[in-house]
């Protein structure tokens, strides 16, 4: 097949996920047109595709921390803002719109609208990986009246719908459009697991002065990933384990000084670090504000064999079993007593370390999971 694959901006979870995909349908045969704006022949073998924007105001889902005036959220964007952007993505995709079997449109934003249009136009079919983070914002009373009749339609007329868990679909879509369940794909995100698996480790307790024991939290320091919630829980386990934060934002500086001798803040790491880090590590704990979409840092502890304690509810569940860790109720005290309770039990820790490793190579294989996708492309053409 020839599928065209696109993206509102190069983007970060939903980004990572889209490259995946590329790369797994290139090694299998499939052409892949790989658009978004400021891509410069980012995946070898793609037909890279850098739609040039009217402006230099990049439309994106969330702020980046210090974006400053060069991003503008689509949620937020009146109709005239959408409708300016619209033309700069229609265009792109009008130019291989012959040459393309299926679109894959990333995002209910303008993204999903601008390939409604340009398949329609040209009688292809279409799909729609609705992401979270594009559809709660209406759940939020965002997105103009005018903007959301159109992506509303857009999906109501795609052929189908991805989404990464049942909690997407039942939750966030569902309630706000009529979709039958026939039409839905639940593909979750994938995992890298060659480095993210138990035996990449080498080196890395060395190379950040780390104990034996170590509880991980990786992500952002903001309110919203909440990490002032996994500080507050180290009081109920720091006797037992060192809490080490890999990710920055504009919390640490408040979070470094409440937390004191009983954790660490590493920063930013390499992508190469941060799979042994999680690897290494005794537990992998968060405590997000939200609830979460999917959460791939849970799928990674998997793969890396490190049981997970973690908030419950979002598509959490979908990932974490009682067989790889434990989700509690949203309390950092309830968060860090159940930490404090696996900590102790070493048994139940290397029986869910096992059944992690296992469960990760059953569902978050991206060759599988790419597989699977194609199927159910080639099914809806």
């Amino acid at each position: 097949m020839n599928i065209a694959i696109l993206l509102l901006n190069q983007g970060r979870g939903s980004g990572e996920v889209a490259r995946e995909h590329v790369r797994h349908l290139l090694k299998i045969g499939h052409k892949v047109y790989f658009l978004y704006p400021g891509n410069n022949d980012e995946i070898e073998g793609a037909e890279n595709i850098n739609i040039k924007l009217h402006t230099h105001i990049m439309p994106v889902h969330e702020y980046l921390p210090s974006a400053g005036d060069k991003q503008l959220q689509v949620a937020r964007m009146n109709h005239e803002e959408m409708m300016a952007y619209l033309p700069d993505y229609e265009n792109a995709l009008r130019e291989i719109a012959s040459d393309v079997d299926i679109f894959i449109a990333h995002h209910a934003n303008l993204s999903s609208v601008a390939v409604h249009n340009v398949a329609l136009e040209f009688e292809k079919p279409y799909v729609v990986f609705a992401h979270g983070t594009g559809i709660e914002p209406r759940h939020d009373m965002l997105w103009d009246d005018e903007n959301w009749a159109m992506i509303k339609r857009a999906l109501l007329e795609a052929k189908g719908i991805i989404v990464t868990t049942e909690y997407v679909r039942d939750q966030l879509v569902k309630p706000i459009i009529d979709i039958q369940d026939n039409k839905f794909l639940i593909l979750p995100c994938g995992v890298d697991l060659v480095d993210f698996q138990p035996d990449n480790t080498v080196g890395i307790k060395e190379k950040y002065d780390l104990p034996e024991t170590y509880v991980i939290c990786p992500g952002a320091l903001t309110k919203s990933k909440g990490p002032q919630n996994v500080v507050e829980s180290a009081t109920e386990f720091s006797d037992l384990a060192l809490s080490v934060f890999i990710g920055a934002g504009e919390l640490q500086e408040e979070l470094e000084e409440k937390l004191g001798d009983r954790g660490r803040f590493l920063g930013f790491v390499s992508s190469e670090d941060k799979a042994k880090l999680i690897n290494a590590a005794t537990l992998l704990v968060a405590a997000p504000e939200k609830k979460e979409h999917f959460g791939i840092i849970y799928a990674e502890a998997l793969a890396g064999g490190t049981p997970c304690v973690a908030y419950e509810g979002g598509g959490v569940g979908s990932i974490v079993t009682p067989t790889e860790g434990i989700l509690t109720e949203r309390s950092p005290k309830i968060l860090g007593q159940k930490i404090n309770y696996l900590l102790q039990n070493s048994g139940l820790r290397r029986q869910m370390a096992v059944s992690c490793r296992d469960r990760a190579e059953k569902l978050y294989d991206y060759n599988n999971l790419v597989q699977k996708l194609v199927g159910w492309l080639e099914g809806l053409r």
